[in-house]
């Protein structure tokens, strides 16, 4: 899988970009500011649907302009599509594929698959567990892109239960209704949040020995790295699950234990008007050794678990049908000691295409020589 063609309008600082682009390492090289990171960013928007910098859309449409435009041709195993992306904050965004309009932008989810590499990632070790939830959920939508649909899905009934709990938990006494309607409720979150809670698991066992092997590649005189789920289900969580080579996990048989976890928890979450169970309280746990990598790893440990998270991932889609992903390294060679930016390169070298930007070209390792464009104000030109 590659990218063919690159054209932005209006997206955050650029007012017009053509870009060609073809296989192996595509270099773009510029002092900071000048809006390399943007074109990045927009490339992943079209796999993603968001942005790996904000939390909404807004911030992605140039200053004084009402819409951004981002358009893609994308080449997978001699077939080619281009997907174009209306991003519009206040109003429905659009997409069409090859011209056609789709239902729904995340319809085009799937026609593009991208690993992307930036200095925000060190979130994922030392950041909040919210940081580590969402880059499971989006590498699931990169491997499964019907998981947006689940994921969305949760998000609503997880915002209608919690509504519904606080306003219940106002009100003294018992209250039929509401009891009635919360059950009602409990069985919408159990169902939506065992189809997440199942793939997240199953993610996470699959995940792991990449995760685990890209770690010892990149810092191989540091203790051993692994990754594990801890669910708010506790004990309740069936033994195996989420664990390489365990029992897969069943949606059907999570929902049960979820829909008891719910009832367990009623009284405390009508007492705090908060949904106490569910996916949205898990963490991803990263361990070196036996100690947890956040708040005891150290700056190069954290740089090199949040790398192997990301060289993990890439292994992993790269070993599935659907199409090796795109690599996206954003400023990271800057940041790396020797021994990491050599296995990193490494990988790089071998991706059947890989975008990269630096401040300066000495930025950039040898292995990615390939097709380099200056980026200045407002232009992108080859050099």
């Amino acid at each position: 899988m590659y990218l063919r063609h690159l054209q932005v309008t209006d997206f955050r600082s650029w007012e017009h970009v053509d870009l060609p682009l073809e296989p192996g390492p595509t270099v773009l090289v510029g002092p900071n500011g000048r809006g390399k990171t943007n074109l990045l960013e927009a490339v992943g928007y079209v796999a993603t649907l968001s942005s790996h910098r904000v939390a909404t859309d807004a911030p992605l449409i140039r200053q004084g302009c009402e819409r951004a435009l981002v358009r893609l041709a994308v080449v997978n195993e001699g077939r080619e599509l281009t997907v174009e992306l209306e991003i519009a904050p206040g109003r429905a965004n659009r997409a069409r594929v090859n011209r056609g309009a789709v239902g729904r932008p995340r319809d085009v989810l799937g026609i593009l698959r991208t690993v992307l590499f930036a200095p925000e990632d060190l979130a994922l070790v030392r950041g909040d567990p919210g940081e580590r939830r969402r880059f499971l959920d989006d590498l699931l939508v990169q491997r499964a892109p019907r998981y947006a649909g689940v994921r969305s899905d949760y998000e609503k009934v997880l915002r209608q239960r919690n509504a519904l709990l606080k306003t219940a938990g106002k009100r003294r006494g018992d209250d039929p209704y509401a009891a009635s309607t919360l059950e009602v409720w409990d069985n919408h979150l159990a169902t939506s949040g065992a189809q997440l809670l199942a793939a997240r698991l199953n993610l996470v066992a699959d995940l792991g020995p990449h995760t685990s092997a890209a770690y010892a590649g990149v810092a191989p005189d540091s203790r051993p790295a692994t990754i594990g789920y801890r669910s708010s289900l506790g004990a309740a969580l069936p033994e195996g699950y989420g664990v390489p080579g365990g029992e897969r996990a069943e949606p059907e048989k999570l929902a049960e234990i979820l829909l008891d976890a719910l009832g367990e928890s009623r009284a405390a979450e009508l007492e705090r008007g908060v949904s106490l169970v569910g996916p949205h309280r898990d963490e991803l746990e990263l361990t070196l050794g036996e100690t947890p990598a956040k708040g005891y790893a150290s700056h190069g440990e954290s740089w090199s678990f949040a790398l192997a998270l990301r060289l993990g991932s890439y292994e992993l889609l790269r070993a599935e049908s659907g199409g090796e992903p795109v690599l996206l390294l954003d400023d990271v060679f800057a940041e790396l000691d020797r021994r990491r930016r050599a296995r990193l390169a490494e990988v790089a070298a071998s991706a059947e295409q890989v975008l990269v930007t630096a401040a300066v070209d000495e930025d950039v390792p040898a292995e990615l020589e390939g097709v380099r464009f200056a980026v200045t104000h407002g232009e992108v030109r080859r050099a």
